[in-house]
């Protein structure tokens, strides 16, 4: 979010990733800001160095007792984390990309994903779905989602190249691409769609109409800003 935190200019205000070029003072405010509001301290919160990968972590108990150095190897080029502990906030950072969230009722797990482009041709979001599955023994249809702010079909233009890609991957082009004297790939509903085809409840898929590029003045967008600029955290901590 663009508002409540402490950070300036392009990272104004409420940045907490350090991969982005924000002060290391503004982040550590930032993130102790929220920590302070989720009731937690600043080592049960954790969020990968995502690479537009396909990695998924599994945040097991023992994970906060882990040196510093030593979570961030664990956390190194993950693009989706998920655990069934509670009282740990798991989340990804993006700023047009999708970030969304599963969560398990029954089997108290939830995971976050970052899923940008590259992450949704390469399905990240199924890849997780079948990891909480054999780690969680999670069943898709009592999965809940929630695909959050990104950018939106309208605003999202792509070269043929990128086209090409989610063609050669398998989709269904007439339903999530649109020709505008560019093509225009609607990344949430693809998203959506891997979803449902794993048999998660359409009704079990809330999907944020908000636009990252068109609200820029309330999220950080990278196609407007620049990528040195801040990043949206969407994340999810389980209760006792």
């Amino acid at each position: 979010m663009r508002h409540g935190g402490v950070g300036k200019g392009e990272y104004a205000s409420f940045n907490i990733n350090e991969y982005c070029g924000d002060s290391s003072e503004n982040i550590a405010a930032n993130r102790k800001g929220l920590c302070d509001e989720l009731g937690i301290t600043t080592d049960r919160l954790v969020m990968p160095h995502q690479v537009h990968g396909t990695e998924v972590r599994q945040i097991a108990k023992d994970f906060v007792a882990l040196p510093e150095n030593v979570r961030k190897m664990i956390l190194e080029g993950v693009d989706s984390v998920m655990t069934d502990e509670s009282g740990i906030c798991i989340g990804v950072s993006t700023a047009d990309c999708i970030p969304i969230l599963i969560y398990d009722p029954e089997h108290h797990a939830v995971a976050a994903v970052h899923a940008g482009w590259r992450g949704t041709v390469a399905r990240i979001v199924e890849k997780t779905v079948k990891a909480m599955t054999v780690t969680y023994h999670s069943k898709p249809e009592n999965l809940a989602c929630v695909i959050g702010p990104g950018i939106s079909l309208d605003n999202f233009e792509v070269g043929m190249e990128v086209y090409q890609q989610f063609a050669d991957a398998g989709f269904d082009m007439e339903s999530i691409a649109r020709w505008e004297g560019k093509w225009h790939i609607d990344l949430k509903e693809c998203n959506r769609q891997q979803l449902v085809a794993l048999g998660v409840k359409p009704e079990a898929i809330t999907v944020s109409r908000i636009c990252t590029y068109a609200d820029n003045a309330d999220f950080f967008s990278a196609r407007r800003q620049g990528i040195a600029s801040g990043r949206i955290f969407t994340g999810a901590m389980l209760g006792i």
